[in-house]
């Protein structure tokens, strides 16, 4: 898990997967098969999971990010976006 953006608005965590492809799960122990990025509100206390094609679109708008530095706002703006989707509250963080 690598903390990408934290403000006071704003928590982005990329989690990777625990085991790489092809390796099975343990039993009983839940784990992750691919990555995604957890976007989380602070302000309404709730959080977005994106995985599969939404977190590889999102990863491209990182890239982006990378090669040509936005601003806070523009990245707040975009964030703001995803947070729309936010449905699930934030119990641990």
């Amino acid at each position: 898990m690598n903390t990408l953006y934290d403000s006071d608005s704003f928590a982005v965590v990329h989690l990777l997967p625990d085991a790489p492809a092809g390796v099975p799960a343990q039993e009983g122990k839940p784990m992750l098969a691919r990555h995604g990025f957890e976007i989380v509100d602070k302000r309404s206390g709730k959080e977005v999971y994106l995985d599969g094609l939404w977190a590889e679109l999102f990863q491209q708008r990182i890239a982006a990010w990378q090669e040509n530095t936005p601003t806070q706002e523009e990245v707040e703006d975009t964030l703001e976006g995803y947070a729309e989707l936010a449905q699930n509250p934030v119990v641990v963080h």
